[in-house]
């Protein structure tokens, strides 16, 4: 299987670590298709040649991909189709090589990967990845960027450690009784009781969760969960995350803003600011200065559309926190423009990006002080 290596990579162009999967798949196809009264268990270059044949030639490199991973019985990848890549790669990657005696990491860092990935390429929320979405989504290239590039957090999108890290602890500093679910109540600590009791209760209620069945018991939140919350929370300035958010405000779900709506949660806000102490704004001039960012297609109501206008992209968090998160909708009020210029020139892709160094850096400072 190591002399393979450069077949994967140079003939068949896939990351080189897809090694032993590849291997793997040439292997269970042959002995299915064939029949064979004992399994095969070495590949030979007739079932090379007849794989290349069948499964390779006829496709392109996206559906090669698409193919690999899923199940041959499928048309849609779901979340264990990932795990032997995500295996290999802790298995290969020199980044990772630090983690392989930590087994309850290597399966958080898998398990993390494989939810970011679900997160910005399913954006239906099904659990089910199809051809379609892999071809209008940047994942190949970044399971390529990731086999050729040695530091791992230079590898934002998916696989960064350091993403990985900032994600687990946040949900470790909430799930008090270690039992890998929140309720509401260990939600509305985060980020120092930022969030409302009215929104945490729609984040419960209504947001969407990547592998939820008809089962799902909504009076917790699982660390998959937690991980759609937090991306979408830190960075509202992408689709994604704006249909996060709007779904969980649309209280009565015709995908529509309306002012009642937007009076309700805000006037949780008025509550909040009154008891610290705060100077208080009120509703209507609150709901003037975001009508003039957003500027709204329709003056009575506020779609997701109007937030995914490109004018829109650094302003379309303040709303939503303005109806919810009270930090954030205070430090927004109190904004210095010298640091917002600075912020559009900094070297970070994202919202996320430039949080998870900052929050990583935090963590690691904190680490130093305990020792």
């Amino acid at each position: 299987i190591e002399s393979f290596g450069r077949i994967t990579k140079e003939i068949c162009r896939f990351p080189s670590f897809f090694n032993g999967p590849l291997y793997q798949r040439i292997l269970d196809l042959w002995n299915a298709d064939h029949h064979t009264h004992a399994p095969i268990l070495c590949v030979s270059f007739a079932m090379l040649e007849w794989f290349w044949m069948t499964q390779m030639e006829p496709y392109d490199e996206i559906d090669r991909f698409f193919n690999l991973i899923k199940a041959p019985d499928r048309d849609y990848i779901i979340r264990d189709d990932f795990l032997p890549f995500t295996k290999a790669l802790l298995a290969d990657h020199p980044g990772l090589e630090f983690l392989s005696s930590h087994q309850e990491f290597q399966e958080k860092y898998a398990i993390t990967v494989i939810t970011r990935i679900f997160y910005v390429v399913n954006r239906s929320h099904s659990g089910r990845i199809t051809s379609r979405q892999i071809r209008r989504s940047d994942l190949l290239e970044a399971f390529q960027q990731v086999d050729e590039e040695e530091d791992i957090n230079k590898v934002t999108r998916y696989f960064s450690y350091e993403h990985f890290y900032v994600l687990y602890c946040r949900f470790w500093e909430l799930d008090h009784d270690r039992d890998y679910r929140i309720t509401r109540e260990d939600l509305l600590k985060y980020g120092d009781h930022s969030l409302s009791h009215m929104i945490v209760d729609r984040i419960f209620e209504a947001a969407p969760r990547p592998f939820e069945n008809d089962k799902v018991n909504r009076e917790f939140i699982s660390y998959e969960d937690f991980i759609y919350f937090m991306l979408s929370e830190e960075d509202k300035s992408n689709e994604i995350s704006v249909r996060y958010w709007f779904t969980c405000v649309d209280v009565d779900g015709d995908s529509k803003l309306n002012n009642m709506e937007m009076r309700s949660f805000y006037a949780v806000q008025l509550h909040r600011m009154q008891c610290m102490g705060h100077e208080v704004v009120p509703f209507e001039d609150m709901l003037c200065q975001m009508m003039d960012m957003i500027k709204p297609a329709n003056t009575d109501h506020v779609v997701a559309e109007d937030f995914l206008q490109p004018e829109c992209k650094n302003v379309s968090g303040a709303l939503f926190d303005a109806l919810f998160n009270l930090n954030k909708y205070l430090m927004f009020e109190q904004r210095d423009p010298f640091a917002e210029r600075q912020k559009r020139e900094d070297e970070f892709e994202c919202d996320w990006d430039r949080f998870a160094c900052m929050d990583y850096n935090r963590l690691a400072m904190e680490e130093e002080v305990r020792e």
